[in-house]
């Protein structure tokens, strides 16, 4: 499984067309790439491209909305 750390994981923001959306939480890095709360890489005012665990505890929803998408490497700090 490939890992991420911060420099590769912002290169998945969104912000190219041709590349996925990533983000990560726990130190999973998950695909939402084709997810449509996921505009332009922006989840209403999270952007994709970074480390969200810290705000899951603010989110309306818990770890089981994360179960449909894919996990497609680690997290390094």
């Amino acid at each position: 499984m490939k890992k991420f750390n911060e420099d590769e994981l912002k290169e998945f923001d969104g912000s190219d067309p041709g590349k996925p959306i990533y983000f990560a939480y726990k130190g999973k890095v998950y695909d939402a790439t084709s997810n449509p709360l996921f505009v332009d890489g922006m989840h209403f005012e999270h952007p994709s491209g970074c480390d969200l665990t810290e705000y899951m505890d603010e989110a309306p929803h818990g770890d089981e909305s994360l179960e449909h998408l894919k996990v497609v490497g680690e997290y390094t700090e």
